[in-house]
């Protein structure tokens, strides 16, 4: 069976735990800080922030935005504009912070948000808009600005965005890494992403202010930059949480950094082979590729005819394939939020995502594609 996905493990990163193993500390340490810096050489912006996990990433990440002033108002459930075709931890982050999603429908053309409904979905309620970018495509960040613009020319405020980059290690928006858009942005390391610590992530800030805040409030709010690692004499002006990276999972990110564009590469060269082998195909349909912006293709998404009996079909032929995320709006926990989303009810019924990554041969590749153009 062809897997949909893998990890992508250097095989420099035992060695590398191993010498953090050997050294004494494991927590938040100097490997984490030495990992920051290339992180930041690598997006291009100095206002990072690691964190243990992508899901923490967005939780904090909303904290910075609706509660700006560290005073617990953020909690007075105001919405936060939001898809519904992405992984729950972005809309539990939302209900983590005592906030309401508000669904916006997607365009099956890029199973994004569609833009035109976000913007009429925009009131004085909003407090904050969650992107994201679904399988590595990024969203129109420049028609999402226009957007923005109109909003605060309505309403006197401008909406806090935040951009789900979990699938988006490596993508680009008119030519500069995700993370250097005006909002925050958050990384997932999780294990079977394009770039893994284990399990991991990071913020990327749009300012110095919002960064040392992202940087005190994943440590329980301590200032561990102060005297003594700020563990005695420091005052904590604002509590937070323990959501910080170790040097563990440091010391795993920095073996494979050195390694990611060529795992982006192949996964990239793997989407243009089937890009066009599969545009004129029968029965599918490849989604949008604008000439502005590069996918990492996290997965290879592709609308298909007769979705049930496509998956038998390529599960049969030992390919493993799925849509890997199910709507949110259908979960209980959120069902309470319902609304009508007829672009996400025809982008669910066809989408099927392929296996893309370094693992694809080009054996495999040849063998995808020969098998989906057989017919089902």
């Amino acid at each position: 069976m062809i897997p949909l996905m893998r990890v992508e493990m250097s095989q420099e990163a035992g060695a590398a735990v191993s010498r953090v193993l050997a050294g004494g500390m494991i927590g938040q340490g100097p490997v984490v800080d030495e990992f920051e810096q290339a992180l930041r050489e690598r997006i291009g912006n100095p206002y990072v922030a690691t964190v243990n996990s992508g899901t923490s990433g967005l939780h904090l990440a909303l904290r910075l935005v609706t509660d700006p002033t560290g005073t617990g108002t953020g909690a007075d459930g105001g919405e936060v504009l939001t898809t519904p075709l992405t992984m729950v931890a972005a809309n539990w982050a939302i209900l983590a912070n005592g906030l309401r999603p508000k669904w916006v429908d997607v365009d099956p053309m890029t199973l994004n948000v569609d833009l035109d409904d976000l913007a009429r979905k925009i009131t004085p309620a909003t407090r904050a808009i969650v992107i994201v970018h679904f399988a590595g495509y990024p969203v129109d960040l420049a028609r999402l600005s226009d957007i923005l613009d109109e909003a605060e020319a309505a309403y006197g405020f401008r909406p806090p965005v935040i951009e789900d980059c979990a699938h988006a290690w490596g993508a680009t928006y008119r030519g500069t890494p995700l993370g250097n858009h005006g909002n925050v942005a958050v990384y997932s390391f999780q294990s079977v992403k394009h770039f893994t610590t284990g399990d991991g992530g990071l913020m990327v800030l749009p300012d110095a202010q919002l960064a040392e805040r992202a940087r005190r409030l994943r440590w329980f709010g301590i200032d561990r930059s102060a005297p003594g690692r700020g563990l005695v004499r420091a005052d904590i002006p604002e509590w937070g949480y323990k959501f910080h990276m170790n040097d563990i999972n440091a010391a795993i990110g920095l073996a494979n950094l050195a390694e990611t564009d060529e795992v982006i590469r192949r996964y990239r060269d793997n989407a243009a082979f089937y890009d066009r082998e599969l545009a004129t195909a029968d029965g599918v349909r490849v989604t949008e590729r604008a000439a502005d912006r590069q996918s990492s293709f996290w997965v290879y998404p592709l609308l298909v005819r007769g979705k049930d009996a496509f998956i038998k079909h390529m599960t049969e032929a030992g390919v493993m394939v799925s849509q890997v995320h199910e709507r949110n709006d259908r979960h209980t926990a959120l069902r309470r939020y319902a609304s009508l989303l007829p672009g996400l009810d025809r982008a669910v019924e066809q989408l099927v995502c392929l296996p893309v990554g370094r693992w694809v041969s080009d054996e495999d590749r040849r063998h995808i594609v020969d098998t989906i153009k057989a017919g089902w």
